[in-house]
């Protein structure tokens, strides 16, 4: 079986190539093992494994999908959507194919992804869900500006976080310095936050400009990494719904950048950006 490390703009990736092995099983403990810093992944270990299988619906087989992408955090959580990854899987069958489209399915849906250079592509990550049990929130609110704070209750340090669900939920704090933010102390308040009942991602925007967003995130099941794709997406509709920014951006994340637009003609969020081969090799099975 073919065994690949990729990464999307340094969010990395371990991705097993199942489509012609139907009996490989990936578990919580062997996912967890798989991504563990200094296992089989090297020093960095992995942020999320994925697995390659073979279309799995009735509706992806009907549009031609090409490749079902499943997704396992650093954790040992499955989880639905990964953005990055929704780059490097398509790249790969982009590679196999010699074609520049490819039809990805995942448990969030179906997702169109094209070859915009040699290691650029661009993904139609669909329309993003606002509604409070879209994302999905314990009570109604509205999700433009969600009742979460951080720090005292009369004077807290953040608030009036956006909610946006891409495939996973999201809670997009803005802030003055995202340099400044202790991402990684409070990323883990807020992920199992009571507000989140399947918990939730958490992103620290830095606006910069009109078409500018600097962003860290939090990532549940994984931690800080160096790329979230979803969280950039849900980074730029949540800045735009609350007019900090216009409806395309540029998101400057440690690991490079992505380039994000929610389009106004069908709601559809476009998101642009790089693909990085570490490492293939075969594995037996």
């Amino acid at each position: 079986m073919k065994f690949y490390i990729m990464n999307g703009a340094g969010n990395r990736f371990g991705v097993f190539d199942a489509r012609e092995h139907a009996g490989f099983v990936m578990t919580a403990d062997l996912a967890k093992a798989t991504a563990a810093p200094n296992g089989p992944m090297g020093k960095l270990g992995a942020d999320q494994i994925i697995i390659m299988r073979p279309p799995k619906t009735e509706i992806a087989k009907t549009e031609n999908a090409d490749v079902f992408m499943e997704i396992w955090n650093a954790d040992g959580a499955e989880v639905d959507a990964c953005g990055n990854a929704s780059r490097c899987i398509p790249w790969l069958v982009m590679n196999e194919t010699g074609r520049d489209k490819v039809m990805l399915e995942t448990n969030a849906g179906l997702l169109q992804a094209r070859r915009t250079n040699e290691f650029s592509v661009a993904v139609d990550m669909g329309e993003p869900r606002l509604e409070w049990d879209e994302i999905p929130l314990k009570e109604y609110m509205d999700t433009r500006v969600i009742d979460v704070k951080v720090g005292p209750i009369d004077a807290p340090i953040l608030a009036r976080p956006g909610a946006v669900n891409m495939g996973n939920p999201h809670c997009v704090f803005f802030v003055d310095d995202a340099e400044a933010v202790a991402a990684d102390k409070i990323g883990p308040m807020i992920e199992y936050h009571p507000l989140f009942p399947q918990q939730c991602n958490v992103g620290f925007a830095e606006i910069r400009s009109r078409s500018e967003i600097r962003l860290r995130v939090w990532e549940r099941g994984a931690g800080l990494t160096k790329a979230c794709g979803t969280g950039a997406c849900a980074a730029l509709v949540a800045a735009n719904r609350q007019n900090r920014t216009d409806r395309k951006a540029r998101i400057i994340m440690d690991g490079g950048d992505l380039h994000i637009e929610w389009r106004e003609s069908d709601n559809h969020v476009i998101m642009t950006g790089p693909v990085e081969l570490e490492f293939e090799g075969e594995l037996e099975v």
